[in-house]
């Protein structure tokens, strides 16, 4: 198979860049409400009214009352808010991340591609200086489509003028790699830095 070289990078963020888990807030939430944490989990994390927020096509008050409403939830919205983005935390694989992205972004065109809703978003640009290894943020809540929809991987080859064949992709779940294949993208599941490193030089990124 003949081999293009990359002159793009497309890096996912969740438990690549920034780490997250949403039964911490799943948990603090299981005690204002009947529901427990594993119920409240998989409201948050695989449900539609997550999708649509996620997409930007629901205000975050809408879906703090969808919230209230499905959970029986006796929390105000500026509570619940506070309890929504604290599931955030960098570890010392989300540092080399940033570190390698930096170091590519003086080679590469590099993009950040996202499914994240406005709240988190937000929440994460004030608390993670991150975002800095990019020169473009590609998120879905301000495309108003998800990953792994052709729409979002299309507009992020646009925003970096360049053909799925030369481009890097990095993500933490392998559907989502999967369907960008369908695209040309020359993706990689991310198994941590080692691999990460191991699947750019493989495709003929210097890091040197």
């Amino acid at each position: 198979m003949e081999v293009h070289a990359i002159k793009s990078i497309i890096l996912d963020l969740g438990n690549v860049l920034i780490d997250f888990n949403h039964m911490i807030a799943a948990e603090k939430i299981s005690k204002f409400t009947d529901k427990t944490g594993q119920e409240i989990f998989d409201l948050f994390f695989d449900s539609e009214l997550t999708a649509l927020f996620e997409e930007g096509k629901i205000s975050p008050q809408k879906f703090f009352l969808g919230v209230r409403e499905k959970l029986n939830l006796g929390l105000e919205y500026k509570d619940f808010v506070s309890i929504w983005n604290e599931i955030f935390f960098l570890t010392e694989k989300n540092h080399r991340v940033y570190e390698l992205a930096k170091f590519l972004k003086i080679r590469y065109k590099i993009a950040l591609l996202s499914n994240i809703n406005i709240l988190h978003f937000e929440y994460l640009k004030e608390s993670f200086p991150v975002f800095d290894a990019f020169h473009h943020i590609i998120t879905s809540f301000d495309l108003g489509v998800r990953k792994p929809h052709p729409a979002i991987y299309q507009k992020a080859l646009k925003l970096l003028d360049v053909s799925p064949r030369n481009v890097f992709y990095t993500d933490d779940r392998d559907d989502l790699i999967q369907k960008a294949a369908e695209l040309g993208i020359r993706g990689f599941v991310f198994r941590g830095v080692e691999e990460f490193r191991k699947n750019l030089l493989a495709s003929g990124i210097n890091l040197n």
